[in-house]
């Protein structure tokens, strides 16, 4: 039965009264879950940075200096990676330095500082940069510093002497983490690729280093200063001393083979780094 009060209401406010009240309670109302949204889905996170060419190419160092990869693969892999390096050198405004432009990679000496023996200390036979760590021969000249305490402090300055780099390039690998009592023999290390000259250039027994891998550098450019780091040098019987590899990769660039450079050594500008 309808009341008097839905009796005066208009035909169609009457209709809808009407549908309300003949629905069951349970359809009263909306259920309030269905009006909440599912939680959106957390946003995918950033996908982590990709390593740079050049710290692929330290860690591929790496594997070669500790026997972690074979041989025959490394020479397969090295001149791509090379390659590579070389192009984003050149990308990156990478210039060519000749010879003529070279600084002598420690500050304050000369090639006077270098060993006076035979062949002044370079005997590059038996040495295999795929050996790594165990190769054998000495492709290098030891530029030793006025050092008598062994404070890794020149002597006549009392301040620590920079190496600098001898030809322009890029890093490619380094080594900061030498401990006493390591077996690696170079100790805290740095390894600059010339691209214009095609050499891979090391520095090796440094206290401490300045540069990292994808730092592009100069002629005279500082690198590191001189330390004792490294297996042999570490030892009291060990002037202290920057052992200098240049090795060649225009012939084969497979196979770095190791440069007598001391000639260019001789030529090359003392610069004094304050």
């Amino acid at each position: 039965m309808i009341s008097g009060t839905a009796m005066k209401l208009p035909f169609f406010l009457l209709l809808g009264w009407v549908l309300y009240t003949a629905l069951p309670a349970s359809a009263a109302g909306p259920d309030l879950n269905e009006l909440i949204a599912a939680p959106a889905a957390a946003p995918p996170s950033p996908p982590a940075p990709s390593r740079s060419l050049f710290q692929e190419f330290n860690e591929f160092n790496s594997r070669i200096r500790d026997g972690r990869i074979r041989k025959a693969a490394a020479r397969a892999e090295l001149p791509v990676r090379l390659a590579a390096v070389r192009e984003e050198y050149r990308r990156r405004g990478g210039k060519a330095y000749p010879e003529t432009e070279w600084i002598f990679p420690v500050a304050g000496y000369s090639a006077a500082a270098i060993d006076k023996g035979k062949g002044h200390g370079f005997a590059p036979r038996g040495y295999d940069y795929f050996s790594g760590n165990r190769h054998g021969g000495h492709p290098a000249y030891d530029i030793f510093i006025h050092d008598r305490n062994q404070n890794c402090r020149d002597d006549r300055t009392g301040a620590a002497v920079h190496v600098l780099s001898m030809t322009g390039g890029v890093v490619v690998a380094v080594e900061t983490g030498w401990q006493q009592g390591s077996g690696l023999r170079g100790g805290n290390y740095i390894w600059v690729y010339d691209p214009a000259n095609q050499l891979l250039v090391y520095y090796a027994h440094n206290e401490t280093v300045l540069v990292e891998p994808g730092t592009i550098v100069k002629p005279g450019d500082p690198l590191a200063t001189i330390g004792r780091s490294g297996l042999n040098a570490a030892k009291r019987r060990s002037p202290t001393h920057l052992h200098f590899t240049v090795l060649g990769l225009e012939k084969s660039k497979s196979t770095p083979l190791p440069v007598a450079v001391y000639p260019a050594l001789k030529q090359a500008k003392s610069l004094v780094y304050r």
